[in-house]
């Protein structure tokens, strides 16, 4: 109990950065997705196209924009990445022009989905070391708090009061609640006082542009790519799949609290992981379960493969979002860590658009989503036997440079 109170401030906002980040996330979104499409007069492949491009652009800007952290600390990056960020939540609720529609999107693709979590992930990595696995795996919870709490207040906020209402009221929560406590949490900058009585030391700080060069970096990509790419084509295209299998939003609706629950679960389970073994040992793991969910996908009619997949994403997610997090620092150091996780989330964020859209033209070329997804069956079991090499590469470069 130690551990969380005299790192109650710094856990909690990071907590509450990746909670509110949920405001630029498809999952939220999404769910005012049928409104935005029927207010603007756009198909399905049109508001595809539009997100995707938003995304892309948010993704091209995030490396640029994301290597401020390792100039400012990120109570100022927040102070001002926030207050953005509401900006564009109400930018949303008064769009009268599919410009302005996709203006919207890219600044909460680019403040939400980019750097609120940019900034928790890079901060709790550099404040902690020894214990960086747990600590970061009780600050990604906020990714799974945000799941459970927004797109269903958005929703019940839409169906009353429409959806114009629900985005002023994301605006409200960011500037009322979000921008003070994040603020006044980060404010005081962590001693790493624990790191220093166990002898902890960082070895080479890599720069972007070495890290851009190592090999090691692209076998890793491989698998940081997979999981964003595969879980937004799900969370995108699920009312298609309903229709496809003859499922009712209900028990669509369903499995999303088996995967949240799952998800928090494998994320504090690996936490403790990462802090025993590091994480480049365990980096295979994430896509045993993200092969096996999509292979269900695929392979189950009704409603069988859907909640399958929702329950294995989410054990996958909680490996994924807690090892990712602590993979780069333990790699790569932590002096440039916001230059190269600014890389990172962008290519993050990319895999988000590039679901949709390349799933979305597959889809009106004829190629059915659960065929699609039987060929992301494929990719994540040649991606896990890439990440078993560079697995054991990354832990006999450590020896090597110990």
């Amino acid at each position: 109990m130690g551990f969380y109170r005299n790192n109650a401030r710094w856990l909690f906002g990071g907590f509450l950065l990746t909670l509110f980040s949920g405001f630029g996330q498809t999952i939220f979104i999404g769910a005012s997705g049928g409104e935005l499409r029927e207010a603007f007069g756009l198909s399905n492949g049109q508001w595809g196209n539009l997100y995707g491009l938003a995304t892309l652009a948010s993704a091209a800007t995030l490396p640029f924009v994301g290597r401020v952290m390792d100039y400012c600390p990120g109570w100022q990056v927040a102070a001002v990445t926030i207050p953005l960020l509401a900006l564009a939540c109400v930018s949303m609720a008064f769009s009268q022009t599919i410009l302005m529609l996709g203006i919207s999107l890219f600044m909460l693709r680019l403040l939400g989905q980019g750097m609120m979590s940019h900034i928790a992930l890079t901060e709790t990595a550099r404040w902690f070391a020894a214990t960086r696995g747990k600590a970061v795996s009780l600050v990604v919870l906020g990714f799974q708090a945000q799941e459970a709490i927004l797109p269903l207040t958005f929703t019940l906020l839409v169906a009353t009061y429409g959806y114009q209402v629900g985005w002023l009221s994301g605006a409200a929560a960011l500037l009322l609640i979000g921008l003070p406590a994040i603020v006044f949490l980060y404010r005081k900058t962590r001693e790493p006082k624990g790191e220093a009585e166990l002898n902890i030391t960082e070895g080479k700080s890599w720069t972007r542009g070495e890290v851009l060069r190592d090999p090691l970096f692209y076998a890793m990509a491989t698998g940081v790519l997979a999981p964003p790419f595969i879980g937004t084509t799900l969370f995108f295209h699920r009312d298609h799949l309903a229709e496809l299998r003859g499922i009712s939003d209900a028990t669509m609706g369903s499995g999303i609290p088996v995967m949240a629950g799952l998800t928090v679960i494998f994320a504090l389970i690996t936490g403790r992981l990462v802090d025993r073994y590091s994480a480049s040992r365990i980096l295979p793991a994430t896509m045993i379960p993200l092969a096996l969910g999509s292979l269900a996908v695929s392979v189950f009619d009704g409603s069988t493969g859907v909640v399958i997949f929702f329950g294995l994403f989410g054990v996958s997610y909680g490996l994924s979002s807690t090892l990712f997090g602590s993979l780069w620092p333990e790699v790569y150091g932590t002096k440039y860590l916001g230059s190269i996780r600014s890389v990172t989330q962008s290519a993050m964020v990319f895999a988000t658009a590039l679901g949709p859209w390349i799933t979305g033209a597959l889809i009106d070329r004829g190629t059915s989503l659960p065929t699609q997804f039987g060929w992301m069956a494929l990719y994540c079991a040649a991606v896990f036997v890439v990440l078993l090499f560079a697995s054991r590469r990354l832990v006999a470069r450590a020896k090597a440079e110990a």
